[in-house]
């Protein structure tokens, strides 16, 4: 959970290390929301995440939430490969994102519902390969056996089965229902809207980040 910089006496750390606590934003996002699109393309595209990065770099950490929602069968899927790339190649993560949220249509309802599960990770794969992430064992982390498991499991998932479990359970506790959500120091903060401009943003960072 993240701790506010005016909370920083309660951190047990080494002041060599880690001098202070800095500002968290956490931004929940579904590939498969229009809405959440929008706001990553603001933050993570546009001359926002330079902001981000060089004039708050020492006093902020953004962090991009998944937030699968369930009404959406394809959610899950879409995120797991989220969590596959990171597995293979981290780095390359916010390019991912980017790709798949370009493309997200290609995800929707409609142009999934006559497709295997495992087709539809082919196609992820394929989004990851297309960003320099080995595409082979991305898929290799998203397919699902069409064969009883060892101990005759019919339901073990795949390879990134484990971190959707994680990640769902961290965002039940802070309790995020819709998309983007946008937590400023651990707090929901509903005045930052997806609609906001980079310099929204920017004046909204002047204001609150000290």
């Amino acid at each position: 959970m993240a701790l506010a910089p005016q909370f920083a006496g309660q951190k047990l750390a080494s002041s060599a290390i880690q001098p202070k606590a800095v500002h968290t934003i956490e931004i929940y996002l579904d590939y498969v929301c229009p809405f959440s699109q929008k706001i990553f393309k603001t933050v993570y595209t546009t001359g926002l995440r330079k902001t981000l990065l060089e004039k708050y770099g020492d006093r902020v950490v953004t962090i991009f939430r998944q937030q699968i929602q369930p009404w959406h069968p394809s959610s899950t899927l879409v995120h797991e490969a989220g969590y596959a790339v990171q597995k293979v190649d981290s780095s390359k993560f916010y390019d991912f994102s980017e790709k798949l949220f370009e493309q997200q249509k290609d995800f929707f309802d409609v142009n999934v519902v006559n497709e295997t599960r495992n087709a539809t990770y082919k196609r992820l794969a394929k989004i990851a390969g297309s960003v320099g992430v080995d595409e082979g064992k991305v898929y290799d982390l998203l397919k699902i056996s069409d064969k009883p498991g060892e101990d005759g499991s019919l339901n073990s998932g795949n390879g990134v089965t484990d971190d959707v479990k994680i990640q769902v359970r961290q965002n039940r506790l802070v309790g995020v229902h819709v998309t983007p959500t946008v937590l400023f120091n651990g707090i929901i903060n509903n005045d930052i809207s997806s609609g906001w401009t980079q310099e929204q943003w920017e004046e909204w960072l002047e204001k609150n980040v000290k």
